[in-house]
């Protein structure tokens, strides 16, 4: 027979019940945490280039270079009209074309109607002009671009409106840009 007031017994019950609350909580937390981080990696995986950087060298050419993603694209981030964005390098594309959810975002206006050529056949699209895009410090005015509303995804095609007046260089898993 247990000699414990029953005072005693319910403060200790309520103690494993704190303990144990305490040790779900912890679990919970851990798994949060690991979550993150691998959602973090895959993140970085798919686009190694979040943070890019510019050199400068000393001809004065700024170079920007790029590293592919796990599927072999170069995705990177930039801006468009200050607006921070994600581009997939795209060297087929005639122009930089923005899923029409960005667009809204960025604040472009539709333009005159535009068939264009894709992968899944011939869709109409909306001009736009872009005031500034750039990739690090690398940075061109007026630069045509179609607004596309069958794009699904945040991406935008960084095609050659913007890509034809620069150096690109490929070599291994490694895209340099040069203005």
């Amino acid at each position: 027979m247990d000699d414990t007031p029953p005072e005693e017994q319910n403060q200790d019950n309520h103690t494993k019940q704190i303990g144990k609350g305490m040790i779900i909580i912890a679990w919970v937390l851990i798994f949060a945490i690991l979550v993150w981080f691998f959602g973090v990696l895959e993140k970085n995986k798919r686009n190694p280039n979040q943070n890019v950087s510019t050199q400068v060298l000393s001809s004065g050419e700024k170079e920007v270079v790029l590293k592919s993603g796990s599927y072999g694209h170069y995705i990177a981030n930039g801006k468009i009209n200050n607006t921070k964005v994600t581009f997939l390098v795209d060297t087929g594309a005639s122009y930089v074309s923005i899923p029409e959810r960005v667009a809204n975002k960025i604040g472009l206006k539709k333009g005159a109607e535009m068939l264009v050529s894709t992968a899944n056949g011939t869709v109409t699209v909306y001009a736009t002009t872009l005031g500034v895009v750039s990739i690090g410090e690398i940075k061109l005015f007026d630069i045509k671009a179609d607004i596309n509303p069958h794009m699904d995804g945040n991406e935008i095609l960084l095609g050659m409106s913007f890509l034809r007046d620069l150096s690109i260089t490929h070599k291994g898993d490694q895209l340099t840009i040069r203005q």
